[in-house]
Formats: structure tokens, C-alpha cells, sequence
């Protein structure tokens, strides 16, 4: 009866001392719910020093980006600037182009202006090669005596021709060396193209008499003097004009041959 009621007693309230000598609450022992907390703690303390980290460099990103943005938006602006300097530059070059180009025009126009009177102060002018140099000679008497002798034209068509001018063209040259052409100015056009048109008396001679040029106009002669050749085989006719071949009557024009005529 005395167990019974013993083990039927009421148990016996927990004291304070009791509490603490509990062995789950012993000194050196960790429950599992705290240690599960500590370790969420530290876990969430590494993220946070992680998430720092990254805040950090993106931080770091961000100046570097706006340094950037800022280095870029200068590099345009000093585009942009480069790219008007660059338009007015390009626009000042155009006009000093057009300028050049419109002063080669004049130049030029100017240039066969000048050779032009050169040739027309020359009209009058022909220039007989090949005629013996004589010491201390009369010019315009050798060429009276040349025509008469070489050229078959009557004495007193001779006598009656009238010179302006008649002298030798260039220094003296050695004797051995071929004579100085003699230039004559003749006083009369048509006396001229009489004199001229006898030329054709000299052919197989050493001899030979032609008009009077401008050293530019004589150049393009020696250009144009080949051409002719094919096309009158061909059966066409071909004319040289002082500086301008005329085929069948049609202005011969070429850039290349002819620069010129443009």
C-alpha cells in the first residue's frame, strides 16, 4: 500500500536549483535549435560580407562606367569638333581647287591668247633653210638670189618684192656646221604665199621654205604631221592649219593628240 501511494503521489515542483542542474541545460552543452540559429547567423553574416563585396565592386563598375561615359562623351564631343573643322576644311580646300582650276583656265586661255599674236605677228613671215652663210652677206640680197635661182621666179617679180625684215636666226656656227635659216618679213601677204607657193620646187633639195611659228605652235606641227598619213591612203583628204588638221573638212580632235583644242 505505501508503494502504491507512493508511486500515486503528486511529483515534486522543480526548484530553481533544480532547473540548472538539468543535464540538457549543463555547462559545455548546446541545444540543437541554438546551434541551428548560429549557423543561419553565420551563414547570413558570410552572405552580407559576400553581397559587401559585390555592392563594393559594383560600386567600383559604376565609376569606372560613369568615368567611361564621361571619357566618351569628350571623345565625341572632340569628333564632333574634328568632323566641323574637317567640313570647313574640305569646303576651303574645294573652293581653293575650283580657284586653281579657274585660274589654269585663264591661265591657259591667256597662254594660246599670246601664242596666237605670236603667229599672227609671224603671218608674213618665211623662214628659208639650207642657203649657204657668207661672211659679211646681205640677208635680204642671198634670199632675192635664192628665189630667182632656186625657186624659178621671174627677175622682175623678184626685183618688185618688198622686205620688211631678212635676217639670219641664232649665233654663228662653226664652218663646218649647217648655215643659220634666214627669216624674211615680207612688206606684202600675197607677195609672200607667191613666194611660198613655189616651194615645190625644191623637193629632193637640201633646201626648203616654210612658214614662220611659234616654237609651241611648231611643236604641235610635229604631232600632227604623222597622222595624216593613214587616212589618205584610205582616200581621205587631210589639211594642216597652223596648229589644226582638218580631215575631209572636219576638225581632227583628240585629248590625247590634241590637249589643245580643249
Amino acid at each position: 500500500m505505501k508503494k502504491a501511494q507512493s508511486a500515486a503521489s503528486p511529483a515534486k515542483p522543480e526548484t530553481p536549483s533544480s532547473k540548472r542542474l538539468r543535464p540538457a541545460d549543463s555547462p559545455g552543452t548546446t541545444s540543437p535549435v541554438g546551434k541551428d540559429i548560429a549557423d543561419i547567423l553565420e551563414s547570413i553574416d558570410q552572405r552580407l560580407s559576400s553581397f559587401d563585396a559585390r555592392l563594393s565592386l559594383v560600386e567600383i563598375l559604376h565609376r569606372e562606367f560613369k568615368s567611361l561615359r564621361e571619357s566618351l562623351q569628350f571623345s565625341q564631343q572632340q569628333a564632333e569638333t574634328l568632323f566641323a573643322e574637317n567640313a570647313t576644311l574640305r569646303e576651303s580646300v574645294k573652293c581653293l581647287t575650283d580657284n586653281v582650276t579657274q585660274l589654269n583656265r585663264e591661265n591657259k586661255k591667256i597662254k594660246e591668247t599670246v601664242i596666237d599674236l605670236q603667229a599672227r605677228g609671224m603671218r608674213d613671215n618665211l623662214v628659208f633653210s639650207g642657203i649657204p652663210e657668207a661672211a659679211g652677206e646681205d640677208a635680204e640680197t642671198t634670199v632675192k638670189s635664192f628665189i630667182k635661182t632656186h625657186l624659178k621666179l621671174p627677175e622682175d617679180t623678184v626685183k618688185n618684192i618688198a622686205f620688211d625684215r631678212v635676217h639670219r636666226i641664232g649665233p654663228m656656227r662653226a664652218a663646218t656646221g649647217r648655215p643659220r635659216p634666214i627669216v624674211a618679213k615680207f612688206g606684202h601677204f600675197k607677195q609672200k604665199e607667191q613666194v611660198k607657193s613655189r616651194g615645190r620646187e625644191l623637193k629632193g633639195t637640201d633646201f626648203s621654205v616654210n612658214d614662220q611659228f611659234p616654237k609651241e605652235i611648231l611643236e604641235r606641227r610635229r604631232v600632227l604631221f604623222p597622222i595624216p598619213r593613214g587616212f589618205i591612203q584610205k582616200g581621205s583628204r587631210a589639211v594642216i592649219t597652223v596648229d589644226r588638221l582638218y580631215m575631209d573638212g572636219q576638225l581632227y580632235r583628240d585629248p590625247d593628240i590634241t590637249p589643245w583644242l580643249y
